[in-house]
């Protein structure tokens, strides 16, 4: 998959590599994620950014985000910003 080298950090980090790449980090989900695996993944690297990974397919893509885009989305969720996406 091409990326734009501009997407690109200087530890080579790009938002949509294969999370598997993300060589040494330690990719943690929460106590609340169930037995089936339906949870995401989040990894600090180590430039300050967060990697954000589907448990289920841990070798695919891994999302990466700036710490102030993960904070702005963290306390929208302490809010309770996003209920409504899983509300019925």
């Amino acid at each position: 998959m091409d990326h734009d080298v501009y997407d690109v950090d200087a530890s080579g980090v790009y938002n949509g590599m294969p999370a598997p790449r993300l060589d040494g980090v330690a990719w943690q989900k929460s106590r609340h994620s169930n037995s089936q695996g339906s949870c995401v993944e989040f990894a600090r690297l180590p430039g300050g950014e967060v990697a954000v990974r589907n448990s289920r397919f841990p070798d695919g893509p891994a999302l990466v985000y700036t710490r102030a885009e993960i904070e702005a989305m963290l306390l929208g969720i302490k809010d309770g910003e996003f209920d409504h996406l899983i509300v019925s």
